[in-house]
């Protein structure tokens, strides 16, 4: 059965037990103001090596300035998970960073991605964001997701987090 709640500081290291392998067959660039699919060719098997050890003091500095973590669970295995920064970015100071959204592979099509990107979208809107900032793995599915979900390209690059993941595509999503 399938259940969800919000992640405690000592829950962060299952995040890496979530499965993201996948097949990826296009992705996507960014030129001259627009979104280009190209082809390409490879196979996610697992988190890259060196990311659980450089992401996870990240992740505890968010939780620890209370950004929000929530995951679903199969029994007691992490699923999904998706993760809001609590940092205000923008010019404005009005958007939040949806920081993480990951959904097992054996799990995908089921609608807990949906889910979680509107539970993060609800969360943002009550912390007073006006929209949310996406660092988009550029894969064609993910961005497709994103776009399903409302999110455009990101008129304002957050220079911090553009600076960080240049290859992603940055995508807003109004709250």
């Amino acid at each position: 059965m399938i259940s969800g709640r919000e992640l405690s500081r000592d829950e962060i290291d299952l995040i890496w037990t979530i499965d993201r392998s996948e097949v990826i067959q296009n992705v996507y660039h960014y030129q001259d103001g627009m979104l280009v699919l190209k082809p390409a060719h490879f196979i996610v098997t697992g988190w890259p090596p060196g990311v659980a050890e450089e992401s996870t003091p990240i992740l505890l500095d968010c939780i620890d300035r209370d950004g929000w973590f929530f995951g679903f669970f199969d029994s007691d295995k992490l699923i999904g998970v998706v993760i809001l920064e609590n940092k205000f970015v923008g010019s404005k100071l009005e958007k939040l960073q949806l920081k993480f959204l990951h959904v097992s592979q054996a799990y995908l099509g089921q609608g807990l991605g949906r889910k979680l990107f509107m539970l993060a979208r609800d969360k943002a809107r009550k912390k007073g964001a006006k929209q949310l900032y996406v660092s988009a793995t550029p894969s064609e599915g993910t961005i497709k997701f994103y776009q399903i979900m409302g999110c455009t390209l990101a008129q304002e690059l957050d220079q911090e987090l553009f600076g960080l993941e240049p290859d992603d595509i940055h995508l807003t999503c109004w709250v």
